[in-house]
């Protein structure tokens, strides 16, 4: 019986007797702001979206009105500030420089994460196992949004998580974690609409492809740590704030020249239905020679636009019923892709070859060598795409060679 009982909350302030929940008044130094308004001073409480402020304040009032000594209330004062000399409105944390504080609410720790997961436990006595308890925290690193979308997806939506006699375990928790990213459900949808504005831009694209971070404006990163994309781990350095954002962004980039693709005949399956590497590879040349060109124009940020057309062509293969995972890292130079389809799983190097730069075949057989180790494979491919000006066509510029890692594993170098 699923009436009557509390839930995990996706939309609006959380209400304590029909939502799980984190004491709000807990996720911040409720001293320290005791001490502000006793002093009588203005104080500002920022976070990404969705990430719990109003359910914060709409306690503090509560608590300040049950107190007697103030009479508060709650008022929302969305703004912008156009200026002449500026194309775009200006953004900033306050309209008025009057505050004495600046409040960051911060994401769930693991503890909280797992604590939250817990009032379902004892509420319906459903348990998570404890590798689905890790894998919120790790999918998530505590974003409240997603912690609680993950949650709600798995215990209230599927019918296997519906079963309150079978455990939560790693595999229903990927499962709706999946469900969120092909849906794109409004929080992940609204944080990549983010990608097509200048400052998001001109510091996710190189992140994308692996390049270094030169000269980056300081108000940019804190403009993208505040709206949640970014944080800054304990061991320095920035990244993307949590694997499922990080899957989000390349698959929101590359729907464009998705939906642009021509129809494509899946002559990458054998028989059986199952994926050959070398029809794969057949395919892919004959689409990339003849469509190359129009699609690199068609995607979005033309920096990564071979990245994004190469996913948008290995998604229409998956989607038969195969995962394509990714994993990309600053000053790296390179995007790694793994197709999964069915008993098969392709290893896929992608790096760019751009004006004043060496051949990037030797530095890519070597990092191909350690990404497929970590996937236990012994062949896999090398795509370079070439940049530079003055090139040939795409159409007869790409060609296959065969190469060797420096641990003897075989690679189909694709230069396109």
């Amino acid at each position: 019986m699923l009436y009557n009982m509390r839930f995990f909350n996706t939309e609006g302030p959380i209400q304590l007797d029909k939502h799980y929940c984190l004491p709000p008044l807990q996720r911040w130094a409720l001293e320290d702001i005791l001490r502000l308004i006793e002093q009588e001073k203005y104080f500002l409480l920022h976070a990404p979206r969705q990430t719990g402020k109003t359910s914060c304040l709409l306690t503090l009032m509560e608590y300040l009105n049950r107190d007697g000594r103030y009479r508060a209330v709650y008022a929302k004062r969305d703004y912008r500030i156009h200026a002449r000399s500026e194309v775009a409105p200006i953004t900033g944390d306050s309209a008025f420089n009057i505050k004495a504080e600046s409040l960051r609410l911060g994401d769930f720790t693991a503890a909280e994460t797992h604590a939250l997961l817990q009032e379902h436990t004892e509420e319906t006595g459903q348990v998570f196992t404890p590798e689905a308890l890790e894998h919120v925290w790790t999918l998530t690193q505590g974003q409240p949004w997603l912690v609680n979308a993950l949650a709600y997806e798995t215990c209230f939506r599927r019918p296997e998580g519906r079963d309150r006699s079978r455990p939560i375990d790693i595999k229903l928790i990927e499962q709706a974690k999946e469900h969120l990213i092909q849906h794109r459900v409004t929080h992940l949808d609204q944080l990549a609409d983010k990608l097509s504005g200048a400052r998001v831009r001109h510091i996710i694209e190189p992140m994308l492809a692996g390049e270094a971070l030169e000269q980056l404006p300081l108000h940019d990163l804190e403009y993208l740590i505040d709206l949640g994309l970014l944080r800054q781990p304990d061991g320095g350095g920035i990244e993307i704030a949590n694997p499922i954002y990080r899957e989000v962004l390349p698959r929101t980039l590359a729907l464009v020249p998705q939906a642009s693709l021509p129809r494509i005949t899946p002559s990458w399956l054998d028989d059986q239905g199952q994926l050959n590497p070398e029809r794969l590879l057949k395919a892919f040349l004959a689409f990339w020679r003849q469509h190359g060109e129009p699609l690199l124009r068609s995607a979005p940020y033309a920096e990564i636009a071979p990245h994004l057309v190469l996913m948008a062509f290995l998604h229409r293969v998956v989607n038969g019923g195969g995962t394509l995972e990714r994993e990309y890292a600053i000053g790296s130079r390179r995007m790694d892709l793994c197709l999964r389809y069915g008993a098969v799983t392709l290893g896929i190097e992608l790096k760019v070859w751009r004006d004043g730069r060496p051949d990037p075949l030797a530095q890519g057989l070597m990092q191909l060598d350690g990404y497929l180790a970590g996937l236990e494979l012994n062949s896999g491919w090398l795509v370079i795409f070439d940049r530079r000006s003055g090139q040939p066509p795409i159409e007869t510029r790409t060609q296959v060679a065969e190469a060797r890692t420096p641990n003897d594993r075989a690679v189909r170098v694709i230069r396109a």
